[in-house]
């Protein structure tokens, strides 16, 4: 049962703090009472946030600090900023991430590093900066993805990256227990957000991932934000090293297919050759 107000007093870090996910996220702990630290590169989009999050909680307490999640002093920054508000951190929530639908066979090294990255790089520092200052009983709460356990074919560097976020998660969990830290991870299935807008205005792809989800909708940033939410507070308190699934089931069937989407990106040639249809 979450309990109102059960986050009075604590602080809490939200990078990637003007997305859709970590918008959300920051609204819940903010309604519970956390005064709120939002991270990103986009100071007039972080102050849009900022605004909708005071007129949605009045009276509550957003701090921005602009940045960016993959720069190691733009962390430390971000992280000495929220410790600053009251002398502790209790919350990280690492929002940022991200990938492309792009064929194995069409992908490049360079491209492979940047996805992992983006997925892990950017969770590692958040962790690395602010597990030495957080308060002891202090959540890390990351955001995975359901393609860290289920294959999306044409996804995989992602998938990849997220595979290995979900690995640190645990690693992470178990190695920095000592500090009396908890690291977890919720795992979206599709969700609501600037970067799946294409997805969302097609009613062809929404309708083929409707098949493969059970509750029959894609998600909200809300409906991550509350299983984020629970996670970062007094609620679950004997829980660190999980990664979770809020997909409305999705993880129940599969992903749907994307060929034909794909080859309208790509070239029918192209896809023919990754296929195995080459003449």
């Amino acid at each position: 049962m979450t309990t109102a107000n059960a986050l009075q007093g604590k602080t809490a870090l939200v990078t990637g703090g003007a997305g859709g996910i970590g918008a959300a996220c920051a609204r819940a702990l903010l309604a519970d009472g956390a005064a709120v630290v939002l991270m990103g590169r986009r100071e007039e989009a972080l102050q849009a946030v900022r605004q909708a999050l005071l007129a949605a909680v009045p009276g509550g307490q957003v701090s921005l600090c602009p940045g960016d999640a993959l720069q190691e002093d733009d962390v430390g920054r971000a992280v000495e900023v929220a410790h600053a508000i009251a002398g502790r951190l209790d919350i990280v929530v690492p929002t940022v991430g991200g990938g492309g639908f792009k064929p194995l066979l069409l992908q490049d090294l360079d491209g492979l590093r940047q996805e992992l990255d983006l997925n892990i790089g950017s969770v590692f520092l958040a962790v690395r900066h602010a597990a030495p200052v957080m308060a002891r009983g202090g959540s890390i709460v990351c955001i995975s993805s359901t393609t860290a356990g289920m294959p999306f074919p044409w996804l995989s560097a992602y998938c990849a990256g997220k595979a290995g976020l979900e690995g640190l998660v645990r690693s992470a969990a178990d190695e920095l227990s000592y500090l009396g830290l908890r690291i977890n991870a919720v795992r979206p299935g599709l969700t609501r957000s600037d970067a799946t807008g294409d997805l969302f205005a097609s009613p062809e792809m929404i309708q083929a991932f409707k098949e493969q989800i059970p509750l029959q909708r894609p998600g909200e940033p809300e409906d991550i934000a509350a299983s984020v939410r629970y996670l970062a507070g007094p609620e679950s308190s004997w829980v660190t090293g999980q990664c979770f699934n809020v997909d409305g089931g999705q993880c129940l069937r599969r992903h749907p297919d994307m060929t034909g989407g794909l080859t309208h990106l790509f070239g029918e040639a192209a896809m023919a050759g990754v296929l195995g249809r080459a003449d």
